[in-house]
């Protein structure tokens, strides 16, 4: 099941005491945003679906949907006609493996691939559509689940490397399907149980990620991400199926890109969504389902945002 039943660890409130103050860095940290970029880390954190059960593998597969239709400045939506950027259009596919060799050690690779459509006004004022599929940047993480013996808290460690195309020569370098840097990923998860009996439950996790080395004319800004979700395991039938409801808080900044291309005054964001799901679990199966609506964006310049977005998920362990 994606949350088997676990003790209460001795780090627990010291882990979410952190995450509590990650979230709360991640919502109040100075304004920026991004003119197109669509922050595409919230789903690279995304779900608890992955929280390491023990020794073993998952293999998965997700679908990610992201229109980036209007407008925004600050808080607020603000005129088409200040951003020549229209609409980008997104999705993205992403093939993973997670394997836990012992209870203290895993390893989580994903491996991505994005189709885009971008929509821009070019210099002679005429509104053009361009398409664009390809392979996205690979990550790979270590997984340290050695605090507790339920491994409820943890670490993930590991880089984003620029396998992706950034070089199409009709989107953006903050439109790109790769970053072409490569970033250090920093991240920790924990859960637990609300409920005597352990059918309500929470899970907290957050990443950080910081370009280490990038491109001479573009630079990708830093970003920090926090998860905070709630789940009721409670409907069951025998071992055969179980259903599990999750409402999950996610926060994100994202700082100032650099570089000629970054157009920082136009680059960085907060913001906050809300992501009701669920997941259905079948043995060695799990399909997990989410729509993820925007609560608060804090955008500087003018930036494409997308106010909701979508997701599925598969998983297969071994």
């Amino acid at each position: 099941m994606l949350f088997s039943t676990i003790q209460t660890s001795r780090r627990r409130a010291g882990l979410v005491v952190i995450t509590a103050a990650l979230l709360s860095a991640t919502l109040f940290a100075p304004s920026a945003a991004q003119a197109c970029a669509c922050g595409c880390g919230i789903f690279d954190v995304g779900t608890g679906a992955m929280f390491p059960d023990g020794a073993g593998g998952t293999v998965f597969v997700e679908a990610d949907w992201v229109d980036q239709n209007r407008n925004w400045s600050g808080t607020t939506a603000a005129a088409a006609d200040q951003n020549a950027d229209k609409r980008v259009q997104s999705q993205f596919y992403t093939a993973g493996l997670q394997y836990l060799f012992n209870r203290t050690w895993g390893l989580q690779v994903d491996v991505p691939y994005w189709r885009r459509q971008f929509t821009t006004q070019d210099d002679d004022g005429n509104i053009a559509t361009f398409d664009h599929t390809a392979v996205g940047d690979l990550r790979i993480r270590g997984v340290y689940t050695g605090f507790s013996s339920d491994l409820s808290s943890g670490l993930t460690f590991g880089l984003k490397l620029p396998t992706g195309d950034a070089s199409y020569a009709h989107f953006d370098a903050d439109t790109e399907i790769g970053s072409g840097s490569t970033d250090l990923l920093l991240g920790a998860f924990h859960r637990g149980r609300l409920t005597a009996e352990g059918k309500v439950g929470y899970f907290v996790r957050g990443q950080w990620q910081e370009p280490l080395q990038s491109k001479a004319n573009y630079r990708p800004g830093n970003e920090l991400i926090g998860v905070v979700g709630v789940y009721y395991q409670g409907w069951a039938h025998a071992d055969t199926l179980a259903i599990t409801p999750i409402l999950q808080m996610t926060a994100a900044y994202r700082g100032h890109d650099g570089g000629p291309d970054g157009h920082p005054e136009d680059s960085g964001y907060t913001r906050l969504l809300v992501s009701p799901g669920i997941e259905i679990h079948m043995s060695k199966i799990r399909i997990y389902a989410e729509a993820g609506f925007a609560l608060h964006d804090n955008v500087s310049g003018n930036q494409l945002v997308s106010r909701r977005n979508y997701k599925l998920s598969m998983f297969y362990s071994f």
